[in-house]
């Protein structure tokens, strides 16, 4: 079966920023509950839709950020006033861009010594962005047959090769 396009119809998109207890590229898993507090403090309107976590590049607003049992769901609406906004837009509809990472400074974390593991119990989240490689392959835009709170991202999960920018061999010239 092919894949199935992405949904940016007249702006909205929708999916999941994090899924809980899942390990990320970065070796950090997201405690459930740990967004509560900031999101009860700071609400949907202190979080922005950024274009890949570029401070300079807001892109639209999000209407819903809350968590449920599967992870941090967020719903949102893309500035058609806004060129990137339109450009990100297009990306989504022709499945050339599908990925979503959060923005946050880690409150309360605790690392296991020996699995280097990074377990975030509580998460100041300043941003949610749109982006080409999330740090959590199942962070993804939802697919537009589906609608909350079954949305199937798991199914549209990086290939296990992929790694993330902080893994790649970076070229050097002699």
């Amino acid at each position: 079966m092919g894949a199935l396009p992405l949904s940016a119809e007249g702006g909205r998109i929708e999916g999941y920023a994090c899924l809980f207890e899942e390990i990320d590229l970065g070796r950090d898993i997201i405690e459930r509950g740990a967004f509560a507090e900031c999101l009860a403090a700071r609400g949907v309107g202190g979080v922005r839709l950024l274009y890949q976590h570029d401070p300079a590049e807001p892109i639209g607003v999000w209407s819903d950020i809350r968590e449920d049992s599967r992870g941090l769901y967020v719903r949102g609406r893309l500035a058609r006033d806004v060129q990137r906004a339109r450009e990100v837009e297009s990306l989504i509809r022709d499945g050339a861009l599908d990925g979503l990472s959060i923005g946050f400074k880690a409150v309360r974390a605790r690392t296991d010594p020996r699995s280097r593991v990074r377990r975030l119990s509580r998460i100041d989240l300043w941003e949610v962005s749109v982006v080409t490689f999330p740090m959590q392959p199942g962070a993804r835009l939802a697919l537009p047959s589906l609608s909350h709170p079954s949305l199937s991202s798991s199914s549209r999960a990086a290939p296990p090769a992929q790694r993330s920018a902080h893994d790649r061999p970076v070229p050097v010239r002699a």
